[in-house]
């Protein structure tokens, strides 16, 4: 069933199945072409288009990688990315700029460090002003043109706040996640962050949501940030439970059973907009399984 709106309409809706994550394999780039189409001969004409959404998972986390980390750490439940997981998701982001048939437009981002230096890698990767094909990281980047993504945190996109994404003896005590945003804006490349964005979700969700209400949360983000800016492409930096979200939610009868680092979803819905409302269809989920870091599979 389709959907109408206004252009900062948000929209609730019920989850169904679960998911389970690995975190082995290197995430697949397929290479898809999609037709947008448009009419527009005057504004008050009926435009008519394809909205793309992806759903990123972060990339390769310290602590699963150095489990002694934690016991030194001030925030052993929020761990930073490896050299590997910076780069993973720098060569991601490159992957998208050269071989997505479409331009990102926004990227909305998790406030966990790992989705926070995810998104500044495959930011940076977009805004390139010379896509240099040996770049390893946004290190090896001379320039930006921050004018071509925008970025903006959103809390929505944060990881399940329970005991089964978060150890109870890494959690804080007193069960509060507390960001410095500002100080995580700064990490993001420069010019890129857009400070008139207002958060869909203006807190986080309370310590110890269920993983029912998590993934509930993760799929009305995503509906509820494609039809905040219908108009354009968006790239969601989350977690490995969003992401498979993103596939079960709108791929009827279907289990997500593993989700890779920097593993993506891709999804798509014709927009028709006109003045200042618009109507949207179901977004179709396009990844097919295997592809993208993302492996499910039919109930």
């Amino acid at each position: 069933m389709g959907r109408t709106g206004t252009l900062c309409n948000c929209f609730i809706a019920s989850f169904r199945t679960p998911i389970s994550i690995c975190r082995r394999k290197k995430p697949l780039i397929p290479w898809r072409k999609l037709n947008l189409m448009a009419t527009s001969m005057d504004p008050s004409d009926t435009k008519t288009y394809q909205q793309n959404v992806l759903v990123m998972r972060h990339g390769d986390r310290l602590d699963n990688f150095d489990p002694t980390w934690e016991k030194t750490a001030d925030r052993p439940w929020d761990p930073p990315l490896i050299q590997n997981g910076l780069h993973r998701a720098f060569g991601t982001g490159r992957e998208f700029r050269t071989r997505l048939p479409f331009p990102i437009h926004r990227v909305f981002v998790s406030p966990f460090l790992r989705c926070i230096q995810t998104a500044s890698e495959v930011v940076a990767a977009l805004c390139s002003v010379d896509d240099d094909p040996n770049a390893k990281s946004s290190n090896d980047v001379v320039a930006i043109d921050p004018s071509r993504v925008k970025v903006s945190i959103e809390y929505g996109l944060c990881e399940m706040l329970n005991k089964t994404a978060i150890r109870i003896d890494v959690a804080p005590k007193d069960g509060i996640f507390r960001f410095d945003v500002p100080q995580l804006e700064a990490l993001l490349p420069s010019g890129t962050v857009d400070p008139t964005v207002e958060p869909v979700y203006k807190e986080l969700p309370q310590w110890e949501e269920t993983v029912r209400d998590a993934r509930s949360r993760y799929e009305r983000i995503i509906k509820a940030l494609a039809d905040k800016y219908p108009s354009q492409n968006l790239l969601l930096v989350t977690h490995g439970e969003g992401v498979g979200v993103s596939v079960s939610a709108f791929k009827e009868d279907t289990n997500v059973i593993e989700v890779d680092y920097c593993a993506y979803s891709e999804l798509t819905r014709q927009v028709s907009l006109k003045n200042e409302s618009f109507s949207a269809g179901n977004f179709v989920v396009l990844t097919e399984s295997g592809q993208t870091g993302v492996t499910y599979i039919a109930e």
